[in-house]
């Protein structure tokens, strides 16, 4: 069966992502989907994209609202467009997205088909299954609103849905991943995120196979008509409803091996502030002692990068470990948000001048290995690999203190938000203090 990933709770979140940041995400999106294809190869990066906590790390450090669901359109729509001019290079073609986009997918698909040799006729009815899966089968109080189909030229594919509860302002993810995939009705989902919403009818679990079954049999034997006429005359009034704390669950008994394979669930807070319980302050002070064991000057030349100073490289650490970290790193989605802030000035103001920068140092480590020269992309892997030796014994500022000193270096990095360009802070002359990296 396909693996499950673990799942999380996501606020639900309107607005739109601004054209300064959408047309960065699409850049940093594309470059590091780039990377991870060269370092590991085009299945493990769609490995990761069915992996829930990565894929919300994933839209963190690339500026996005860290807890928000606005994260899952955003990220699918940077690499609907990041990906298309590389389709040919990495073999890769995003399709669907939010609202008339979703609806869009089979005939994308049938197209991706025309273009490659891929049976586009077979993605398109897996694409319509998927989704009627997801709203029917899983009846757990979420309208499907997201449909995206990532698939390889040979055949391969990820599916990332997404479903809101307008009452409840909360919104649900699921992914899929075609590797291993033995049945669209028994299991098949690589991961679940949403907010936990008590018990739920999921007719796609293992455990519900004698209820398709027997729900097959009925439809037959009876025929619609005199099916909705015999549960209109047994169902039970209102008054007989059952009594509080009674689920009627179909699945209560689980077996005790179930139980134990329970994955991690992420809970993501409603707050926007990023507090200290939200980020693993160990692995944070890692990636700052990594970022300053490498020396500005000397990470500056070694990439051929000019104008990569301290902030950058910190910013990088965090992309390193996105790149090249285990699965069980990506726990705290908040600690992503400190590489390159948030839409909202939460943590602070994306400065877009690291931001930036961060995307001279990848475009350079990218163009460089496919050249047949590694080694820039080698030493974005060290840093990553220097932060976890680290961060054992790594001390460093509280996370408050950290905040602090960003936001009032807001200015200097080009800091922006949907509020606008952070000003200048005037100093004790009257002055406005300069820009810095």
């Amino acid at each position: 069966m396909s693996r499950r990933t673990g799942s999380a709770d996501l606020p639900l979140h309107g607005g739109r992502v601004p054209a300064w940041l959408g047309q960065r995400m699409t850049r940093l999106g594309a470059v590091m989907c780039q990377a991870i294809a060269i370092e590991y190869g085009r299945e493990e990066l769609l490995r990761r994209l069915a992996h829930p906590f990565w894929f919300q790390c994933f839209g963190a450090v690339m500026g996005m609202d860290w807890h928000s669901s606005g994260i899952t359109t955003s990220v699918i729509g940077a690499l609907k467009r990041g990906l298309a001019p590389l389709s040919g290079e990495l073999g890769l073609h995003v399709c669907g997205g939010r609202g008339r986009h979703s609806r869009a997918t089979p005939a994308e698909l049938l197209a991706v088909g025309e273009r490659t040799g891929v049976d586009g006729a077979a993605l398109a009815r897996t694409s319509r299954l998927v989704a009627k899966v997801d709203s029917a089968a899983v009846q757990d109080g979420f309208d499907l609103y997201l449909h995206a189909f990532i698939v390889a030229d040979d055949g391969r594919w990820v599916v990332v849905q997404q479903g809101m509860h307008g009452a409840r302002k909360q919104a649900r993810r699921y992914h899929w991943l075609s590797e291993g995939l033995e049945s669209f009705v028994d299991a098949p989902h690589a991961a679940i995120d949403g907010p936990g919403q008590g018990r739920i009818v999921n007719l796609a679990d293992r455990r519900a196979a004698a209820s398709r079954e027997a729900q097959v049999g009925l439809l037959r034997e009876l025929g619609p008509a005199r099916l909705v006429r015999e549960f209109g005359r047994i169902a039970p009034p209102a008054s007989r409803a059952a009594p509080a704390g009674a689920t009627g669950d179909l699945f209560a008994a689980a077996a005790p091996e179930e139980a134990d394979a329970m994955q991690p669930h992420l809970a993501l807070p409603d707050h926007h502030d990023v507090r200290a319980d939200d980020v693993v302050l160990r692995r944070l002070h890692g990636n700052l002692a990594a970022a300053a064991a490498c020396g500005p000057g000397d990470f500056a030349e070694l990439l051929q990068v000019p104008g990569v100073g301290a902030r950058t490289v910190r910013a990088l650490a965090l992309v390193a470990e996105v790149l090249h970290g285990a699965p069980c790193r990506f726990t705290d989605p908040a600690r992503f948000s400190l590489a390159h802030g948030g839409k909202d000035r939460h943590p602070f103001p994306v400065p877009t001048r690291v931001f930036d920068r961060t995307l001279d140092v990848l475009k350079t480590a990218v163009g460089q290995a496919r050249l047949g020269q590694a080694e820039t992309l080698a030493a974005i892997r060290r840093l990553d690999a220097q932060a976890r030796r680290l961060e054992a014994t790594a001390r460093g500022p509280s996370l408050d203190a950290l905040l602090a000193e960003e936001r009032r270096q807001s200015h200097r990095y080009g800091g922006c938000s949907v509020f606008g360009w952070e000003p200048a802070p005037v100093t004790a002359d009257g002055q406005a203090r300069r820009g810095a990296r």
